[in-house]
């Protein structure tokens, strides 16, 4: 879909923003009324379905370009059904009552409001005070209030240690709302689906990408049915996530490929994405424009698994047609680019088109150790990539390349020695909790060198108590990597 046809589509809709309230809701055009004439109930066939982004419970959470991307393509889709839908973001850093809060930071980044709060069972002797990142509860309660009744509500989730923090949404918009339906989907519901039936409180749990199935769902719930307008394999038939839901744009995250070619052992990639898809580079340039047009934003976030794979195909003529744009706009990698794919030809073109901040997946400099984890990256390709960027103009502070610390069996003095070479090559180090994670080949390891039962409970996978190392990794001991990187 070029931009101008889907301009001229969401021309179609009408934005109510509740500011009071926090509340955003989107009708579509015919029934584009229906929420300031309806405040109880959605009185005609449209259903009115409610998405929500929940709380994060954890020992720290900060908005490093996190965006619920599923849940607001779900959002889209629906609208483009002629769904009336109202979404609530319970990390909402921009909701009109956080007065004494400072939400924006460079790049469309900040911190959440956070409300301490008891640590989980089995989580006491940690020595950190332990929160609920995201808007009050009082706010959220008076903002369910005073939204339409919905005729269904989805719940998205992240993390699987952030469980706690969906179980606490659901029970708070099941007191607000008793008799409507709730559906959980997302990460979490897909990676520990037994465990999400049994403890978040939501009728239903459904896994994977919902696209395909989301109208279904709701023609069961709510009886409204609908012929599906778009392929779901052909991610380039899909909406626009609907990101205009949000109170600001900050900053935009760009899917252009789905899926991963590679297996690492710690890795859910490929059961959370079992087919790699790919979007048509030039649709990738057209919606990037389409925000920077429309909504002024500068910064884009990239959320692919593997976006330098097949760069002949794929990035390297996105990248051309981004550079021939003559946009003045950033780009940042925080899911990290696949190391061996950096040419003289994409990091050039990569500088040219105005990345700002580039994550490499490195993981470890232990080349001869790390077959067992993945086969990434040699040491010839680092130092040939990490070549090639410094040769484009990529600075050390552009550079950072991410390194696993609490692996099964991994000592605290491996992670040092790849903190060392990293910052020798003119790279930041910098470090990345291990997260055992359902499903992965490193599972089970995990499980055995684990001196939690996180089988039993996913918030003993929580990365930052480090939960699988050998050596246990002391808040003391990551201070001193921390300023170890700091000396770069």
């Amino acid at each position: 879909m070029n931009t101008q046809a889907y301009e001229k589509k969401i021309q179609n809709y009408e934005v109510c923003s509740e500011k009071q309230t926090g509340c955003l809701t989107q009708c579509s055009g015919n029934e584009k009324n229906c929420i300031r004439t309806q405040r109880d109930s959605v009185k005609h066939d449209i259903p009115n379905i409610l998405l929500v982004n929940p709380w994060i419970h954890d020992f720290a959470a900060y908005d490093f370009w996190a965006k619920p991307m599923g849940i607001l393509t779900l959002a889209a889709v629906l609208r483009e059904h002629g769904v009336c839908v109202t979404y609530m973001d319970c990390l909402d850093r921009f909701h009109p009552r956080a007065h004494d809060s400072n939400p924006y930071a460079r790049g469309g980044r900040g911190p959440y409001l956070k409300t301490r709060i008891p640590k989980p069972d089995g989580l006491e002797d940690v020595s950190r005070n332990f929160s609920r990142y995201g808007i009050r509860e009082e706010w959220f309660r008076e903002d369910l209030l005073n939204i339409p009744k919905p005729n269904l509500i989805l719940v998205t989730s992240l993390m699987t240690y952030w469980y706690p923090g969906v179980r606490e949404t659901i029970r708070i918009i099941r007191e607000v709302f008793p008799d409507i339906p709730i559906i959980l989907g997302g990460i979490y519901a897909t990676l520990c689906r037994d465990h999400a039936v049994r403890h978040s409180g939501a009728d239903e749990v459904v896994t994977g990408a919902a696209e395909e199935d989301i109208l279904r769902l709701v023609e069961a719930y709510t009886g409204f049915s609908v012929n599906l307008k778009f392929d779901p394999e052909n991610l380039d038939a899909y909406p626009y996530p609907a990101l205009d839901l949000q109170r600001k744009i900050g900053y935009v995250p760009i899917l252009t490929s789905r899926g991963c070619p590679f297996s690492c052992a710690y890795c859910a990639s490929h059961f959370l994405n079992p087919k790699r898809m790919r979007r048509d580079p030039l649709q990738v340039v057209e919606e990037i424009i389409y925000w920077h047009k429309k909504y002024a934003v500068s910064d884009f976030v990239f959320y692919d698994d593997a976006l330098l794979v097949n760069a002949e195909e794929h990035a390297i003529p996105m990248f051309e047609n981004i550079i021939k744009s003559d946009l003045n706009i950033r780009f940042h990698t925080p899911n990290a680019v696949h190391i061996r794919n950096i040419s003289k030809q994409t990091a050039e073109l990569m500088f040219q088109a105005g990345f700002e901040t580039l994550r490499l997946g490195l993981e470890t400099t232990a080349f001869e150790e790390r077959n067992k984890w993945d086969r990434k990256v040699t040491e010839e390709e680092f130092i040939q990539a990490i070549s090639c960027l410094k040769q484009a103009g990529f600075t050390q502070n552009q550079m950072g390349a991410y390194l696993l610390a609490g692996l099964p069996y991994q000592s605290p003095g491996s992670v040092e020695a790849s903190v060392r070479i990293v910052r020798q090559s003119g790279v930041t180090p910098i470090i990345a909790h291990y997260t055992p994670i359902p499903h992965t080949a490193l599972w089970q390891q995990a499980v055995a060198s684990s001196r939690y039962d996180i089988e039993s409970d996913p918030v003993f996978t929580n990365n930052a108590i480090f939960p699988c190392s050998h050596e246990k990794f002391s808040w003391e001991r990551l201070s001193y990597l921390k300023n170890l990187i700091a000396k770069a």
